[in-house]
């Protein structure tokens, strides 16, 4: 018994001494310290991954501006007389222009990075001067290219205007095209567009989609009074039975009795079989059933 009080005693006065450290400045201290680090690690991280990505950003970018450089000198040398050519080399003057923006820009995001990082190592700073100093060095071969380019009297400005307005017309045209094409699906859809309704007698005569019907008249469709909205509207391409959930029908509207046919269901209901299309919607584009 004298024992097993010994071992409860000694676990209290741990867990008490594990409370005390936890609980005292020095551990809060440790502790605080080690997130700091953890936090400046992840941030050198963070820093290393965005420099990395400028580097390779960088780099494949001057490989696109000694591309569109040496495609320049190649069309430079018969661009007199050529429209087309000048055009393309007015493009491509363009894109070298945009590429060198972004690459001066990225450049002055890397040296922020190197600043901001105390421990960026010397092969950094030399990888950032070395790219400086190419930058300048393209910079005066561009300039040497606009001259030559005034020699040969190509205007850039005017060539890149010229390209604007060429793409806006390109964009005009492709603009019509979908007009175009948005009509034509229009038509199409108006073309193959039908409708009908199925109700009674009396439904029938209350929406003025049917006159007439007394004693002594017959009854007779209304040309324009009714509304369309009471109709279904269906593509003619795509239904090809109507089930009219009534077990006596009427069709009042014309539509050639070999298109079509009347067949019944087990629960007794009519459903309008179409079997011929075009030539059950050839006489009107409307379907009246009387039920």
């Amino acid at each position: 018994m004298r024992t097993i009080k010994f071992y409860v005693a000694i676990a209290v006065l741990a867990l008490v001494t594990a409370s005390c450290v936890e609980n005292s400045t020095k551990y809060k201290a440790v502790v605080a310290q080690r997130d700091s680090l953890a936090m400046q690690t992840q941030s050198l991280d963070s820093s290393y991954n965005q420099t990395l990505v400028f580097l390779n950003d960088i780099e494949a970018g001057f490989a696109k501006i000694n591309q569109n450089e040496s495609e320049m000198k190649v069309n430079l040398k018969g661009a007199e007389g050529s429209m087309s050519r000048k055009e393309r080399i007015g493009a491509q003057m363009m894109e070298i222009q945009k590429t060198m923006e972004q690459n001066k820009a990225k450049i002055k995001e890397l040296q922020r990075l190197a600043a901001k990082n105390k421990r960026a190592n010397a092969m950094l700073q030399a990888t950032i001067q070395r790219l400086q100093s190419e930058l300048d060095e393209k910079n005066a071969q561009i300039q040497s290219l606009q001259a030559e380019l005034e020699q040969k009297n190509i205007k850039i400005n005017e060539l890149n205007t010229t390209v604007t307005e060429q793409g806006k017309n390109i964009a005009n045209q492709n603009n019509e095209i979908e007009q175009q094409k948005s009509t034509l699906k229009d038509q199409d859809a108006n073309l193959h567009t039908v409708w009908y309704c199925i109700s009674t007698l009396k439904q029938l005569k209350k929406e003025k989609i049917v006159t007439g019907g007394g004693l002594f008249q017959s009854k007779k469709l209304s040309a324009n009074a009714f509304d369309p909205r009471y109709f279904t509207q269906a593509d003619l391409r795509n239904i090809s039975s109507i089930p009219t959930n009534s077990k006596r029908v009427k069709i009042l509207s014309l539509h050639p009795t070999d298109s079509y046919k009347l067949t019944t269901g087990p629960d007794k209901k009519i459903t309008i079989e179409i079997t011929d299309s075009s030539k059950f919607w050839s006489a009107s584009k409307y379907l009246v059933v009387q039920i």
